[in-house]
């Protein structure tokens, strides 16, 4: 089995996307998810360029990677400086990292036309930074920005460019499609006829190094590996300038499973959706459910001619088994939906259909008729598993409101102030509570979470992380109907649950109400 190398620069180039940053601390912590996953190479950074690089390597001296070597990025010499006098290469030194990664200029239009240099000199200075970096004890991989454009505009040039980089006693040579602009035809031809070049360098390695501008980077990144490239250069989650980078939770198990390449070991391929939502979360951007893979909608299936097949056999619409890879085959129920939905989805939410009251086809014309009124169940399986339960007489309601009332009140010298007060009944037992909130629905959850506490002290590990409100149809203007969405959170369930109202309050107390109801349900509690 050929062996493909992994090379990560998430902590650099995935962090020069927009809105993208990590702390110094941030990158130790990814660095170390990132080692844990079987990476081969983690850039920390470019330490010539600001501080934070420069602290995230005076951390990473400490730490011992037990699969990663740590690589710090940057230019060659300076025009006019010696490698001695260059600051950038004395902080590549400097940083204390393994390997250095360092870019020089393979298209002539940025050799005369950006950089004022001339195109002798500049493989001069990639020469001379390569040697030079390899004398101190440096493992040296040669990036060749910009590449493919220039092999296209002048490949004669190009190839010298690689030539003066292999001279200087590199062993790694990556070709980079910095404007993101090559097709998978160009990827391949003149990848083939670079390693073709350099046939009598028996002990080079070719890599790749692509960007996402035409929506290209991963197929290019492959195209590569089938020409003959064996280091992918990318970004978890695909992060990264303009449109990003080639996605590494993509590449990995592509040249796992479907290019039979030596990666990385299928235990960690198992953790492949807990890195990319890791790297999320840390990065404080929402994970994309469209993400092949790692996404939440990935394996997700919504038409019922499809679930009828994956319940006989999910080779029917899946390509690869979802837990491979981390992730879990989702069955969504919406107007779409038949029968087959609803039958497994029952399944998947405990809910047992064989009891008393509506039958799958009902269940199924139930759920389609709320849609038409505004709800959206793909995305609040929550209130989907109370509805089935309400529908076959399973629901056991762990409360029951007998109203509530809201105040917000608002002054010149203050912002908005929110008071609830709100009635419920816990089996025979009647409470009354009120709290503040710095809104309405904020006030309504203190409110609740004060009634329900004394009765069921679980409530305290749950938390609403997140509160959307989505205006159904803007025709009607203020009587427009709302949908609120509602996500929860406590130690082992992530769940959502939905409200739709003419009235915002309304709906958010629909929702909010079925959180706290599925959160007890999952708990199994009765009254106390």
């Amino acid at each position: 089995m050929e062996k493909a190398l992994l090379y990560d620069t998430t902590l650099r180039d995935g962090m020069q996307g927009e809105n993208i940053f990590f702390s110094p601390e941030d990158k130790l912590k990814i660095a170390r998810r990132l080692d844990e996953s079987g990476i081969h190479y983690i850039e920390g950074g470019w330490p010539g360029s600001n501080p934070g690089a420069q602290h995230f390597f005076e951390l990473a001296k400490d730490i011992e990677f037990k699969n990663a070597k740590i690589a710090a990025f940057g230019s060659t010499r300076r025009l006019g400086k010696t490698c001695e006098t260059d600051a950038n290469i004395q902080a590549l030194l400097d940083s204390g990292a393994p390997v250095i990664t360092i870019f020089g200029k393979s298209w002539d239009l940025h050799v005369e036309s950006i950089m004022q240099n001339t195109k002798q000199e500049n493989l001069a200075m990639i020469k001379d930074s390569i040697a030079y970096l390899l004398s101190h004890d440096k493992e040296v991989i040669y990036d060749a920005e910009h590449f493919f454009d220039g092999y296209k505009a002048n490949f004669d040039y190009a190839l010298k460019t690689l030539e003066a980089a292999v001279e200087g006693g590199t062993k790694c040579l990556v070709l980079c499609d910095t404007n993101g602009g090559s097709l998978p035809c160009d990827i391949e031809t003149i990848t083939q006829k670079v390693i073709d070049h350099f046939k009598k360098e028996t002990d080079l390695i070719f890599g790749i190094h692509t960007h996402n501008d035409c929506a290209m980077a991963v197929a290019n990144s492959v195209t590569a590996v089938h020409a003959g490239a064996t280091m992918v250069q990318g970004t978890i989650n695909g992060y990264g300038e303009r449109c990003g980078n080639a996605d590494l939770t993509a590449v990995i198990p592509i040249l796992s499973l479907k290019m039979n390449r030596e990666c990385i070991h299928p235990d960690k391929l198992a953790k492949l959706v807990n890195l990319s939502r890791f790297i999320s979360e840390t990065a404080n951007v929402p994970p994309v459910n469209s993400r092949p893979f790692v996404g939440k909608s990935a394996f997700a299936h919504k038409g019922g001619v499809h679930v009828s097949a994956i319940m006989k056999n999910p080779k029917a619409y899946e390509h690869i088994p979802p837990e491979i890879v981390g992730n879990e085959r989702r069955v969504i129920v919406s107007e779409q939906s038949g029968k087959s939905n609803i039958e497994y989805k029952a399944k998947e939410l405990g809910v047992d259909l064989s009891k008393s009251g509506a039958n799958g086809h009902q269940i199924v014309s139930s759920i389609k008729e709320l849609e038409d009124d505004g709800f959206e169940f793909d995305a609040a399986e929550g209130s989907l598993k109370l509805i089935m339960e309400k529908l076959t007489n399973q629901f056991i309601p762990h409360f029951e409101l007998e109203s509530f009332r809201v105040v917000v009140e608002k002054d010149k010298e203050k912002p908005c102030y929110s008071h609830a007060m709100i009635k419920i009944r816990v089996g025979n037992k009647t409470e009354i509570t009120s709290a503040e909130g710095d809104g309405p629905v904020s006030a309504l959850d203190n409110a609740l979470r004060k009634a329900l506490t004394t009765i069921y002290p679980q409530i305290n590990d749950m938390h609403l992380v997140d509160f959307k409100v989505r205006v159904i149809d803007g025709m009607d203007g203020t009587d427009a109907k709302v949908r609120v969405l509602i996500e929860s959170r406590d130690e082992n369930n992530i769940f959502s649950t939905i409200g739709v109202s003419e009235d915002i309050i309304e709906a958010s107390w629909q929702a909010l109400a079925d959180s706290f109801q599925y959160k007890l349900s999952l708990d199994n509690n009765k009254v106390k």
